[in-house]
């Protein structure tokens, strides 16, 4: 018998450590499945995380292809949409406006003993408590009558108070719709401050990511009835750099993929000709052809000169358009880059690389502020009235003017069409070499004749290049010409910045022109005034 129990309690043990062994293997394979379970959800968790990564630069990418065309079909701003539609709010007291509950006697009467309960000193009690009561409820009228009294004053005040505020707020409302119907007006007039206040405003209601820096100019000439608008565009890095990223298993790590350097320049480029394009579209779309016939586009962005240092501000972009040919373009379907080609636009060869563009418009934008009504009169204050000068004078003011700019040499020659003609010669002074400068003391539009006059004085004198000054203004045709001609244009306007700036006085330049000029006037050709 013993050696039989030894023996089944050696089987029980051999059972029991098999038992453990094929717990502990168990326990392993549990172990090696849950860690394999575990690497797997973190090669899911980092696979997703490469998906949204990349997911989110696909979508920003997307964003600037479609900067343009995601504009075509916004609302278009209006004054009518700027108006101030004033709806009063209603009048909410709160708990103001119930009233506490008022109390009854029937609250508080006791109730008469009946039967039995009459005797034996019952009804003395009740009398005693009826009394009570009516002074119990007598106290809770009055507290009742204080409290709704209150409740009623305080309503009255609040109510009060609503009123004030919605009248204040309905006050504020007509003077802002009466300030924006005077604008309107001045704006229907072409008045420069009104135009370039609503431009502004068309701008502002453009919506751009928030990486985009929102800063502009607007100016209006409202003699040629065209809108300048100096615009910062975005930083070469709005274009990510990164195509995709990738996760890694063998460094368990998600990792960036960077996009072609080509494909980052072609999307920057592609990007700011359909900012340039944009802002020309919402700018006609939402003024009428007798306020803007024509807009001004320059691009510029702010960076760090490679080569100094120093803060620079390259233009990138300038284009001219006018309504008539933009109106023709389908912008849906449109190459940005080719648009801006088809519509003569000066285009940075090499805008991711800062390659800056002289503008069609590269003057201070101040210098569009034309002269008040106040310095057209004579003799109100000190300073030089320009159309009072002889022409002797006139032309030694010119000559200083353009030695201080740079001119290295000045020598008057004669000229069929009259006017104050003189060669200057300069390395630096606008396009170098030597410079044919015509100055007419004008007070009338400056046409194409007299522009198209200086190119053949200038071929006379195999001048390199022209300047025409005047105390007036030019057609925007005249200004058209120009720019294909080398000839750079000085308005009065312009004079009068030019003199301050480095001659160092004041001057009246003449007339500023008038607020709307007809269509038929772009070709007429200015008369001269006193002198020449």
């Amino acid at each position: 018998m013993a050696q039989g129990g030894r023996s089944d309690q050696a089987r029980q043990l051999a059972a029991e450590r098999r038992e453990a062994d094929r717990l502990v293997r168990e326990a392993a394979r549990q172990s090696r499945e849950q860690q394999k379970a575990r690497q797997a959800e973190h090669v899911a968790k980092q696979e997703r995380l490469a998906e949204t990564r990349t997911a989110a630069l696909t979508e920003e990418i997307n964003l600037l292809e479609k900067i343009l065309v995601n504009a075509l079909n916004r609302p278009t701003l209006s004054f009518a949409g700027l108006k101030a539609k004033f709806e009063p709010p209603p009048f909410q007291p709160g708990t103001l406006a119930t009233p506490p509950a008022e109390p009854t006697w029937q609250q508080y009467a006791p109730v008469e003993p009946r039967g039995i309960g009459r005797l034996f000193g019952g009804m003395s009690q009740y009398h005693r408590t009826l009394a009570q009561a009516r002074r119990s409820f007598e106290t809770a009228t009055v507290d009742f009558q204080r409290a709704e009294g209150e409740r009623l004053r305080k309503l009255a005040v609040a109510q009060a108070e609503h009123h004030r505020k919605v009248e204040e707020a309905r006050a504020g409302a007509n003077l802002y719709n009466n300030n924006l119907d005077a604008r309107r007006q001045g704006f229907v007039l072409g008045e420069a401050e009104a135009v370039e206040w609503f431009v502004d405003k068309v701008l502002r209601a453009s919506m751009y990511p928030k990486s985009f820096p929102r800063k502009w100019q607007v100016a209006y000439r409202p003699e040629n009835r065209d809108v300048v608008v100096e615009f910062e565009l975005p930083a070469q890095q709005v274009v990510p750099n990164v195509r995709e990223y990738r996760y890694v298993k063998s460094r368990d790590s998600v990792d960036p993929v960077s996009r072609p350097v080509t494909e980052v320049k072609q999307r920057y480029a592609r990007l700011i000709a359909s900012m340039a394009l944009r802002t020309l579209h919402e700018i006609f779309r939402s003024t009428p052809t007798e306020v803007v016939e024509a807009v001004v586009f320059n691009g510029r962005v702010s960076t760090t000169d490679r080569a100094t240092g120093k803060k620079a501000r390259p233009h990138l972009i300038s284009v001219e358009a006018e309504r008539s040919a933009f109106a023709d373009l389908n912008l849906a379907e449109v190459d940005p880059a080719a648009c801006l080609k088809y519509l003569n636009a000066l285009v940075s060869p090499n805008p991711f690389d800062l390659e800056a563009v002289e503008p069609f418009i590269a003057f201070d934008l101040r210098r569009f502020r034309f002269v008040d009504a106040a310095d057209e009169l004579a003799g109100l204050d000190s300073r030089r009235n320009l159309m009072k000068l002889s022409p002797t004078e006139f032309e030694h003011l010119v000559k200083d003017l353009f030695a201080a700019m740079g001119a290295q040499a000045w020598r008057t020659v004669p000229s069929k069409d009259g006017g104050v003609d003189a060669v200057a010669t300069s390395k630096n002074l606008f396009f170098g070499g030597v410079c044919l400068i015509q100055a007419k003391r004008w007070t009338k539009l400056v046409g194409l004749d007299a522009v198209h006059a200086l190119t053949g004085v200038m071929t006379d004198h195999n001048a390199t290049t022209g300047v025409l000054v005047t105390t007036s203004w030019f057609s925007r045709t005249s200004e058209q010409f120009a720019q294909r001609n080398r000839i750079t244009l000085i308005n009065g306007a312009e004079l009068k910045h030019l003199i301050k700036e480095h001659l160092g006085f004041d001057v009246i330049p003449g007339t500023s022109p008038p607020t709307r000029i007809r269509a038929s006037d772009n070709n007429q050709t200015g008369r001269p005034g006193p002198g020449r």
